[in-house]
C-alpha cells in the first residue's frame, strides 16, 4: 500500500484524509478477524483457521485489484483486514503450541520473519509495477497479493494440528503422535503431553486415544477469569500481553513502513522511482535483521534483545526527528541531513526487527495459560491493530499539525515509555514450558524475586531427584 497509494491518489483524485483512512483502516477492520479468530480456532482448530485466513486474503486482494472506485477499494480493504486479524492471532499461537521449549522463540518469530519478507516483496513489486500506466500500476500492486495466499492454504494442509488443541478435544492419540514428531526426545514428548493434560483438567491416568474432557468454562467464564475477576497472575499476564502489543505499534513502526515514501520526500528525495527504491532498502534491512533475531531469541533470551532493541529505537527516532526538523527549517539542500534521515530510518527498522518486532508475538503467545490463550492473544492482537490504525490514520494529519519532526519526537517519547514498561513488568520466559508460565507472574514489579524463588525450588528439586537416583543405584550393592 505504501507505493500503491502514490498512484491511487493521482488516479482516484482523493484527499489526504481519504489516503489516511484507506491506509490505516485495514488495521481497524482486522479487529473483526482477531475477535472471531479466537473462537474459530477453538472450534475448528488452529490449522483450518489458517486456511480460512488464506481464503479471506485471496478474496480481499482480488477485490482491491479489481476496484473501480474508492468505495469498492474500501470493501476490498475490509475483507483483507479480516484476513489480517485471523492470521495475526492464529499463526503465533499455533507455532508456540507446536514448538518444543528449546526452539520456541526461534520458531514463534517465523510469522514476523515472513511478514517482513512479504513487506519486502511488496516494495519490490511496487518498483516493478511503477512503470505501468497509473490506472493499472496500483491495481497490480494490490492484486498480486492473491498469489501467496494460495500457497499458504495449500502448505497449511500439510502441517499437523496443534497438540494442545487436540488434547482440548480429547484426542490424546493424535496429540501424542504430533508431540512425538515435534519434540526433541520421546521423554520430552511425554512430559509435554502430561503438562497439557494437567492444564486441560484431564486426569493423569487417562491415556486412551480418545478421552472425555472435563467441561470447560463457557466464553463468559473465560472473559470473567481474564477481565472481570482475574487472579493477580492473570492480571499481570494480561497487562504485559496487551501492553507489549500497544507499545510495539505506538512507537511508530507503521508510520515508517506505510509512509516511507512521504518520509523520504520530506527528507529531500523527489523522484517517485527513487522513493520506491529507498522503500526497497527499508524492506531489505527489516527482513535481514529479523533473521538475526530469529537465530538469537533462544540464545540470549527475550528481555536482553527487547531492551536493547527499544533503547536503539529511542536513539534512532530522536536523530531522525532532529534531521527532519533541520531539513524542514532549512532553505538549502543539506546532503548530510538527508543522509542522516535515510540512515536513521534504516537503523530504526533494523533495531525494531532484532527485538520489538518478533518478541511481541513470541512473548504474547507463550505467557497466557492454555484455557485463556486464544482469547488472551485475540485481545493482544486487538490492541496491536487499534494502535496501528490510530498511528497510520493520523500520521499525515499529525505531520501537518506539529511537523514531521514533531511527529517523530512524539514516537520517541512513547518508545521511552515502552522501555520503562518492559524493564519494570516483563519477566524472562526463555526456556520455560508453556504450562509453567503462570507461576512467573502475579507480583508485577517484584517478578525478579519470584523468578529467583522458582529457580531455587527447581535447583532443590533437581538435587533431591539426583540424590534419590544415587540411593536407588547403590541399593543393590549394599544388599549384596
Amino acid at each position: 500500500m505504501s507505493g500503491a497509494i502514490i498512484y491511487i491518489k493521482r488516479d482516484l483524485h482523493i484527499s489526504d484524509i481519504k489516503v489516511e483512512v484507506l491506509v490505516g483502516i485495514l488495521n481497524v477492520y482486522s479487529l473483526f478477524g482477531s475477535a472471531a479468530a479466537g473462537r474459530t480456532s477453538d472450534w475448528i482448530g488452529r490449522r483450518y483457521t489458517m486456511v480460512v485466513a488464506a481464503a479471506i486474503f485471496f478474496t480481499g486482494a482480488l477485490l482491491m485489484g479489481f476496484a473501480t472506485n474508492y468505495a469498492f477499494l474500501m470493501v476490498g480493504r475490509f475483507v483483507a483486514g479480516v484476513g489480517v486479524g485471523y492470521a495475526l492471532m492464529v499463526a503465533p499461537v499455533y507455532t508456540a503450541e507446536v514448538s518444543p521449549a528449546s526452539s520456541r522463540g526461534f520458531l514463534t518469530s517465523f510469522p514476523e520473519v515472513f511478514i517482513n519478507g512479504g513487506i519486502l516483496l511488496g516494495y519490490v513489486s511496487n518498483v516493478a509495477f511503477s512503470k505501468l500506466p497509473t490506472h493499472l500500476s496500483w491495481r497490480f500492486m494490490l492484486g498480486i497479493g492473491a498469489i501467496p495466499s494460495v500457497f499458504l492454504a495449500l502448505s497449511v494442509l500439510a502441517m499437523p494440528e496443534s497438540p494442545r488443541w487436540l488434547v482440548m478435544q480429547g484426542r490424546l492419540g493424535d496429540a501424542r503422535r504430533v508431540l512425538n514428531k515435534t519434540s526433541d526426545s520421546l521423554e520430552e514428548a511425554q512430559l509435554r503431553l502430561a503438562d497439557i493434560k494437567e492444564a486441560a483438567g484431564i486426569p493423569e491416568h487417562c491415556n486412551d486415544d480418545i478421552v472425555e474432557v472435563p467441561k470447560r468454562p463457557k466464553g463468559d467464564n473465560v472473559w470473567k477469569e481474564l477481565i472481570f475477576s482475574p487472579t493477580p497472575a492473570v492480571r499481570h499476564i494480561l497487562i504485559t500481553g496487551v501492553g507489549i502489543h500497544f507499545f510495539q505499534q505506538a512507537s511508530g513502526i507503521d508510520a515508517v513502513v506505510l509512509y516511507s515514501p512521504t518520509i523520504f520526500e520530506k527528507a529531500g528525495i523527489k523522484s517517485d522511482h527513487d522513493k520506491l527504491l529507498c522503500t526497497v532498502a527499508v524492506g531489505f534491512v527489516k527482513t535481514m535483521f529479523i533473521l538475526v533475531a530469529t537465530f538469537t531469541l533462544d540464545k540470549f533470551g527475550r528481555r536482553p534483545l527487547l531492551l536493547t532493541s527499544v533503547a536503539g529505537m529511542v536513539l534512532s527516532l530522536m536523530l531522525l526527528a532532529t534531521g527532519l526538523t533541520i531539513i524542514d527549517q532549512s532553505e538549502q539542500k543539506l546532503v548530510w541531513a538527508i543522509a542522516l534521515c535515510i540512515t536513521m530510518v534504516l537503523a530504526y527498522v533494523a533495531l525494531f526487527s532484532i527485538g520489538m518486532g518478533p518478541i511481541t508475538w513470541v512473548y504474547s503467545s507463550e505467557i497466557f495459560p492454555l484455557r485463556l490463550r486464544a482469547t488472551g492473544c485475540s485481545l493482544g492482537v486487538a490492541a496491536n491493530r487499534v494502535t496501528s490504525g490510530v498511528v497510520s490514520m493520523t500520521f499525515l494529519s499529525l505531520e501537518k499539525a506539529i511537523t514531521i519532526g514533531g511527529a517523530f519526537f512524539l514516537y520517541t517519547g512513547l518508545a521511552v515509555m515502552a522501555w520503562v514498561f518492559f524493564f519494570t513488568l516483563m519477566p524472562e520466559t526463555q526456556g520455560k514450558i508453556l504450562e509453567e508460565m503462570e507461576t512467573l507472574f502475579g507480583t508485577f514489579w517484584n517478578w525478579r524475586e519470584r523468578a529467583r524463588e522458582l529457580k531455587e525450588m527447581k535447583k532443590t528439586e533437581k538435587n533431591s531427584n539426583d540424590n534419590g537416583q544415587i540411593q536407588m543405584g547403590t541399593t543393590p550393592s549394599i544388599s549384596s
